[in-house]
């Protein structure tokens, strides 16, 4: 099926043929619930060595790692104020000695992200105190919950336990997403709120046509007239899932919301499409209606609600932002008026409310004005061009102890030689770049076997990476393309399936068509070894390189010797 699937095709003379998608729909299911413990257990073991990957050594190094300077502050100003407060000169080495107290001024922080993923490290603050390890361990945990909703969606997609167990495997062993995962940035909890959006949606697809199919049949079956079902299907609890998600996912970044939009326009196509199996006429018309307008109020509707809602803490402290920071220079950029609500009356009850939303659409406004117009002319050694993203142009540093002496800190280097410590962001090559392969057999599936999978890793893939170009003018860095990585990890999970075959249940997917495997037509069970083989011989290669450029992901003791065979390239230095 592709992501608007045909009407079928019924023989001349005879009734229009109804697809037995409830029966379908209620096998697959059962056949993934034969196999639930097995699922589950997967993909909690599958988390559980990514969670202990990602908390190893977790408090090295020892200081504020990249834009940790700025999150890792900001969320425990709002563990301690409610807000976000702007800190004093020398705050950072006096926190790292352990003294927190007297490190904030009493006037709020211009803050150019929402606040969703610094509340949540806050929590790690809240439980091991504001140091390395306190500001780093809820970003693990967000890691290792990335690698449970990759390996359980996997599985759904491809109706294979294995193949979920594998995709888990490949997110857990990328280093891109392991580093960001023991590092209290906020692109780790982005990655962790778009997949358990991307999860919820495609639940809600299999529940929703399920519930299509159902209604059908107690129907008697027959050809569908007019509209179809409608009533049946206005609440979609998983869409409502999606939204609660979709709006954390925009909480902690905007650049979110292109995701999200792309995400709401294939809830309506599928709906559209599975409207059409059934016989519905002007099913991409009649479906946007009836499937599109409850979606949206689901997905769009509830994730607005829970946006602002995450700025709870700034809308409580309203007054000192009006007062601080209602007429900067990005509010008076272009000739921008102070805020309004800076100069009135304070309100109450419900007025006070509304006073508050209406400095917080102001705030928004200054922030976009930063982010669009402040940046075009800045410059950063580690900046890239989102192009070299799907193979790795350019990686970030995020830290470096240099000129370790030998006999320091164990550094057996040669005489006339040192050692090093550095941390870079750098994904895992045979992910990455075994993703970009797997990513065209994707694109030409999609559009040759019309397997609805494909299509949606491609469509999610170009909706992560495309926008980017739009801001190529201004530093950005590699490590944003972590949310491309669920995509390239499913396309990889899809061709490995592809490799094996349909006895794994790599083919299936509800409404896939996708059964078989490498060279139909061949002898399957030579086939299948040469799958396994193939197969088998990548997850080894991706376990190696993995071992291989862990001590550049993890702060180890290198000598100089040792870092430079792992940078492979003079543009990785």
């Amino acid at each position: 099926m592709t992501l608007l699937s045909p009407p079928p095709v019924a023989p001349a003379g005879a009734q229009p043929v109804v697809p037995p998608a409830g029966r379908r729909a209620r096998a697959r299911a059962e056949r993934l619930r034969d196999d639930r413990a097995a699922g589950w257990l997967t993909a909690v073991g599958v988390a559980l060595v990514a969670l202990v990957l990602r908390l190893w050594r977790i408090g090295e190094p020892q200081a504020f790692a990249f834009d940790e300077t700025y999150y890792a502050k900001d969320a425990w100003s709002l563990l301690e104020f409610g807000y976000v407060r702007a800190y004093a000169d020398g705050a950072d080495a006096a926190i790292l000695t352990g003294e927190t107290r007297g490190q904030w001024l009493d006037e709020p922080s211009m803050i150019v992200h929402p606040e969703v993923g610094k509340w949540l490290i806050a929590l790690g603050e809240a439980a091991l105190g504001m140091d390395p390890a306190g500001w780093r361990v809820s970003a693990a945990v967000a890691g290792a919950l990335t690698v449970l909703l990759v390996v359980r969606l996997a599985r759904r997609l491809t109706g294979s336990t294995l193949l979920g167990g594998v995709a888990g495997l490949l997110l857990a062993l990328d280093g891109l997403h392991l580093v960001l995962s023991r590092l209290a940035l906020l692109d780790g909890f982005l990655a962790l709120f778009l997949v358990a959006t991307l999860a919820c949606v495609v639940a809600d697809r299999d529940r929703s046509r399920a519930r299509l199919a159902d209604l059908v049949e107690r129907g008697g079956g027959a050809p569908v007239d007019g509209w179809g079902p409608v009533r049946g299907l206005l609440l979609r609890p998983w869409l409502v899932l999606a939204g609660v998600c979709a709006g954390l996912a925009a909480g902690t970044k905007w650049t979110a919301l292109p995701a999200i939009a792309v995400l709401g326009v294939l809830v309506w196509l599928w709906s559209a499409g599975a409207r059409r199996s059934f016989g519905v006429r002007l099913a991409l018309l009649r479906s946007a209606v009836v499937d599109g307008v409850p979606a949206f109020l689901s997905l769009v509707g509830v994730g607005l609600v829970v946006y602002v809602l995450s700025w709870s803490g700034w809308l409580v402290h309203a007054g000192e932002y009006e007062e601080h920071l209602s007429a900067t220079q990005y509010t008076t950029y272009g000739g921008g008026q102070p805020w309004p609500t800076a100069s009135e009356p304070d309100a109450s009850g419900l007025g006070e409310v509304t006073q508050s939303l209406r400095s917080l659409a102001h705030f928004h406004r200054d922030v976009y004005v930063f982010h669009a117009h402040f940046l075009d002319d800045a410059e950063h050694t580690y900046a890239s061009s989102p192009r070299g993203w799907p193979l790795l142009g350019r990686p970030v540093g995020v830290d470096a102890q240099l000129d370790i002496a030998p006999g320091e800190q164990g550094c057996a280097a040669a005489p006339g030689s040192d050692c090093l410590r550095q941390v870079v962001l750098l994904g895992t090559p045979a992910v990455w770049w075994g993703g970009a392969v797997a990513l065209l057999w994707a694109a030409v599936r999609w559009l040759g076997a019309r397997d609805w999978r494909c299509g949606l890793v491609v469509v999610g893939f170009l909706a992560t990476w495309l926008p980017w170009f739009r801001y190529d003018d201004r530093p950005i860095f590699s490590f944003y393309a972590v949310a491309l990585l669920p995509f390239v990890v499913l396309a990889l999970t899809l061709a490995i399936g592809r490799l094996l075959g349909a006895g794994t249940g790599a083919g299936g997917g509800a409404g896939s068509g996708a059964g078989g495997g490498a060279g139909d037509g061949a002898d399957p069970g030579l086939r299948r070894t040469v799958g396994v083989v193939l197969a088998g011989s990548y997850l080894v290669l991706v376990v190696l390189n993995a071992a291989w450029f862990w001590p550049v992901w993890t702060d180890e003791l290198l000598t100089n010797g040792e870092w430079l065979d792992r940078m492979w390239f003079s543009r990785w230095i």
